[in-house]
């Protein structure tokens, strides 16, 4: 099976072709392009010779095929992206890049449900699979987001590999810093058992991550988009974590400040998550960001009794990052033999249920049942948890 996974990452969208384990072709676009001109994309895509395409599943549904979406609009605006059609006009009028590139998101998998159909099919996050407990899932929505999902997915396989162990002797934590979110996702015995999702995590690049409750109060109402801001980046005019991390190491004390909140933040979430896995071996490390050696070894130095690595993704790749090349594992997992194996022990395949269903808190009871209705009326066969 030749299967194309497609990550929309917040600054760049990745694409990589994979077939019996090994990259055919990858390719990497700006997130900016795709958000003015959705047709490049498609453009891209119709060029290939591809089986079956995963495509951005953003906040994730159980394992769903394109022929399985009846109203692939809301399927995408209301399930995927958790947003509604009038905070994206509203964005839009705003000019918020986040608005361009959700709607840009909405017509682009649209038009592949539409062109490619039963060949399209979108895949989980951490919060839907049997293998996470119910009660660590209680009021939570981001445990880890389809892209956190996919990144661990790639390194699960990898440690099982470089140690040559099989997967139920995998026992890592893996950390994804991405350009605007960064997650921490807990495995055992090659199960993800536990995640804390960008948004949820502590202070990222982008976005503010778990909010005081105090603040919530305080700010009374919210905006859809307010997700995507109020993190580090906020104190900087520059958007670039490594040019950060340089100016940090040139002596500006404010940038070395900013580099230590990211870090440690870091270190604290993989702290929460040994109390889960306390027999974790190896803390894995995917994303954007962990190319940069001074991230790593400032991770090493506050991490000194568990082995802190990055990860030699899927054969072949040399541009684009573990969340795209795990999108095309889960689906080839599902569709062909390669990654079978890998995505049964995973449990992926089980994935039931909505990213709404453990809310408990009074306030929120309106938004879990919107959810879990639209999941029922826009997908032809809705897994239910039971």
């Amino acid at each position: 099976m030749k299967v194309l996974g497609i990550d929309p990452g917040t600054r760049s969208f990745d694409l990589v072709l994979v077939e019996d384990g090994r990259v055919l072709w990858e390719y990497s676009i700006d997130t900016a392009t795709i958000a003015f001109k959705p047709d490049a994309l498609i453009d891209v895509i119709s060029r290939l010779d591809i089986d079956y395409i995963v495509a951005p599943s953003g906040y994730g549904v159980p394992v769903t095929f394109g022929d399985e979406v009846l109203n692939p609009q809301r399927f995408i605006v209301e399930l995927l992206l958790l947003s509604s059609f009038s905070d994206l006009a509203r964005s839009l009028e705003l000019k918020i890049m986040g608005g361009y590139v959700y709607q840009s998101l909405a017509n682009t998998v649209s038009i592949l449900i539409d062109r490619y159909k039963g060949r399209v099919l979108f895949i989980p996050a951490v919060i839907h699979l049997p293998t996470v407990p119910w009660y660590r899932k209680i009021n939570k929505v981001d445990m880890g987001t389809v892209d956190k999902l996919a990144a661990t997915l790639i390194a699960i396989d990898y440690v099982s590999r470089r140690e040559n162990i099989d997967y139920d002797n995998v026992s890592i934590i893996n950390v994804e810093v991405g350009y605007g979110y960064i997650g921490v996702v807990a495995v055992r015995g090659g199960k993800i058992v536990d995640g804390i999702g960008g948004s949820y995590a502590s202070i990222g690049l982008l976005t503010t991550g778990a909010l005081d409750l105090e603040v919530a109060c305080g700010v009374r109402e919210w905006n859809r988009w307010d997700v995507w801001s109020g993190g580090v980046y906020e104190l900087v005019e520059e958007k670039d974590l490594d040019e950060i991390i340089r100016r940090a190491e040139q002596g500006e004390s404010k940038m070395i400040e900013y580099v230590e909140a990211i870090v440690e933040n870091i270190v604290k979430d993989i702290a929460r998550e040994l109390v889960v896995t306390p027999k974790t071996t190896i803390i894995t490390l995917t994303g954007r960001y962990v190319r940069n050696k001074k991230i790593l070894d400032m991770i090493r130095d506050k991490i000194r009794d568990v082995e802190v690595t990055t990860v030699n993704g899927i054969r072949g790749a040399t541009r684009v990052k573990e969340a795209a090349q795990g999108y095309a594992a889960i689906g080839e997992g599902v569709v062909g033999e390669y990654y079978r194996k890998l995505v049964e022990h995973t449990e992926i395949n089980k994935a039931c249920g909505t990213v709404a269903d453990y809310i408990i808190h009074p306030r929120a009871l309106e938004m879990k049942e919107k959810i879990q209705r639209v999941y029922r009326e826009v997908v032809a066969k809705p897994k239910l948890c039971i």
